[in-house]
């Protein structure tokens, strides 16, 4: 019999759970040490509501199956606490494991530190980040906040699929 291992989704705040349990990048409840990445109040001091650009780099996670790496999708961000807090060392071990899921990305798709284009300032332009073996996911943009005509005037690729691909990892 083939047994799948549950997936997890944590968006927002939900995100800055799975960081404080260990889950997300860890993949199993531990404890946190000086260096461990956290979610942290936004750089401009206040909460942010905004349609952002995010770039798939990494589609080890089943959440991010039916995507391909480099696509670009509008995703909304609505955070007061959404700065991505990692340092340099454990950001490219993140990378090399293919952890790092999404970033925040310029006009041209390239990853941005700029505000207008990573409205948290989150490190490295991190938005989505998942566990060793991908099951579990953390993000800051709410995929969650979009359906077909809601976003009329304001042009970009919404459909990100996410949960479409969390479903169909059970199948």
């Amino acid at each position: 019999m083939n047994v799948r291992k549950g997936l997890i989704i944590g968006v927002g705040t939900g995100f800055q759970i799975l960081l404080q349990l260990g889950l997300v990048p860890n993949g199993e409840i531990g404890c946190l040490n000086e260096g461990s990445p956290v979610l942290a109040a936004n750089s401009v001091g206040r909460h942010v509501s905004t349609i952002s650009q995010t770039k798939v780099v990494s589609v080890l996670s089943p959440w991010f199956s039916m995507c391909e790496v480099g696509e670009v999708h509008s995703v909304a961000v609505s955070a007061g606490k959404g700065r991505f807090i990692v340092d340099t060392a454990l950001f490219d071990t993140l990378a090399a494991n293919g952890q790092i899921a999404a970033q925040f990305v310029d006009f041209s798709g390239n990853a941005s530190m700029d505000v207008k284009f990573n409205p948290c300032n989150s490190a490295f332009a991190v938005e989505a980040v998942t566990s060793i073996d991908g099951r579990i996911l953390g993000k800051v943009g709410h995929t969650e906040r979009y359906a077909k005509g809601l976003f009329k005037n304001v042009p970009g690729n919404y459909e990100q699929r996410i949960f479409e691909a969390g479903v169909k990892y059970y199948k």
